[in-house]
């Protein structure tokens, strides 16, 4: 074990990092971007405390986890690209996913598909499924490649650092980040929510700007 003290989660998984070490850091973070909800980042930020105090390279660190997140949102983004079409014309209309609710989040995707995938990682549930989403809605593979890296050097850097230079403040750090997560997760769902009433209000000018040129054919 570290001499630093460890929160709750990294705790639970330091006899895991323990045996098997960098493969741990790998398979942990691969499943952890292709829709399987496993501890990824809690593990990525203990290796990074590992790093900190000279038991694992931090350069390993960061490029295991890097390759690993990357392969695995490609991977969730090639099953929805896949099967995930066919599966939301099935079967979405148990889901409540209809026609027009799936051609929105292709609409919602080809617009603003980057950003989600580049910053859905720092919000659980969408560090598991953007992948998914975006192969679903078939987003371009041009635009999903750079923004997936983009996304993984960010998550990764972000975590790795908090880990590795966080020192004996680990467990106090770690959970204000989480706690900052969270209050992420609020403002993307505000940010969604924006969208929403903004899409909804200029499908209501045009309904009425439609209205007024009937109205005013008639007139004619």
């Amino acid at each position: 074990m570290t001499a630093t003290p460890l929160p709750g989660p990294l705790a639970h998984l330091a006899p895991l990092l323990d045996d098997y070490g960098y493969p741990a850091v790998g398979v942990l973070v691969l499943l952890d971007n292709c829709g399987i909800p496993v501890p990824g980042q809690t593990i990525l930020v203990l290796a990074a405390v590992y790093a900190g105090a000279g038991r694992m390279s931090i350069a390993g660190v960061v490029v295991v986890a890097l390759v690993a997140a990357v392969v695995g949102n490609t991977l969730g983004y090639l099953i929805g690209r896949s099967g995930g079409h066919a599966f939301v014309l099935r079967w979405g209309r148990y889901l409540r996913i209809t026609p027009e609710r799936y051609a929105k989040a292709e609409d919602f995707f080809a617009r603003r598909g980057a950003l989600v995938v580049t910053f859905a990682r720092f919000i659980d549930g969408l560090r598991q499924t953007n992948g998914i989403i975006a192969g679903t809605t078939e987003m371009p593979w041009r635009r999903f490649v750079p923004a997936n890296i983009a996304g993984a050097a960010l998550w990764v850097g972000v975590w790795a650092s908090v880990g590795y230079f966080a020192g004996s403040n680990i467990g106090e750090l770690y959970r204000q980040a989480v706690r900052y997560q969270v209050y992420l997760a609020l403002a993307a769902v505000a940010v969604a929510l924006g969208f929403v009433v903004r899409s909804l209000l200029r499908r209501r000018r045009r309904r009425r700007a439609q209205r007024n040129e009937i109205t005013s054919n008639d007139d004619a």
